[in-house]
């Protein structure tokens, strides 16, 4: 993880990785955000393992796809990092160095290229969050995303274990983050700390669950709940 000295280096080098950005991304200069640090670190993706450029700012986590290293990025993301848990992670046989990343929208493996390097990003991070503690009320009540198992990793659909063909094609729960096929993953659901607006695929199981919650959020809001335990007071009197 590289780090910057000084106040007038950290503005400068603040306003490269904005400008760095193509198309442009949300504003990064603001006062009193600093970068902490920066690195490029290995992310799942949806088949595999990708390099990425992260950014991590006193108050947030940027990264985004790798057009010409420390010049060009695409995709900026951003991430508060009140709303970021950290997982270390044991090294497999195929990637070292690994910790989760956790977050209400989307959550996601991670890896550096030596060990040391994981342990001071994982440190960094902590120690910018206890900072922010310091200043905002924590949200005790977040959901985090579930990661997505990799698509190499699962030969068979993990519902009904039909095998994944050129024709049957892997599909992702976002609830659960399986690899199901489109039969086991026809039915839609919100989602509200992934997306409160969308209607998201999820599996067969994770349907019935969230149909379930449904129907329990309706009667606790239509006060049913209340009533049918008003009713079994009544009658124990």
């Amino acid at each position: 993880m590289d780090t910057l000295s000084t106040e007038t280096q950290n503005r400068k080098r603040i306003k490269e990785v904005e400008n760095a950005f193509s198309p442009p991304g949300e504003t990064l200069s603001k006062p009193n955000r600093i970068l902490v640090g920066e690195g490029n670190l290995m992310k799942q993706g949806r088949k595999k393992m990708e390099q990425k450029a992260f950014f991590l700012f006193n108050d947030i986590l940027v990264y985004g796809s790798i057009l010409m290293n420390k010049r060009w990025y695409k995709n900026q993301k951003i991430i508060p990092l009140k709303d970021i848990k950290l997982e270390d992670m044991e090294d497999s046989d195929d990637i070292k160095h690994m910790w989760l990343m956790c977050t209400p929208r989307k959550s996601f493996f991670v890896s550096a290229p030596t060990y040391e390097e994981k342990k001071a990003w994982m440190m960094h991070i902590e120690l910018c969050q206890s900072s922010l503690l310091q200043e905002q009320v924590p949200n005790q009540n977040l959901d985090f995303a579930k990661s997505w198992i990799p698509d190499q990793a699962a030969q068979k659909c993990m519902r009904c274990f039909v095998t994944f063909t050129t024709t049957n094609r892997r599909h992702h729960c976002r609830k659960c983050g399986f690899v199901v096929c489109n039969k086991c993953s026809k039915d839609r659901a919100r989602i509200n700390h992934i997306d409160p607006k969308k209607l998201l695929r999820v599996c067969k199981i994770c349907s019935k669950t969230c149909k379930e919650s449904e129907i329990s959020r309706a009667r606790f809001d239509s006060g049913g709940l209340w009533g049918d335990a008003e009713e079994l007071s009544s009658e124990d009197e």
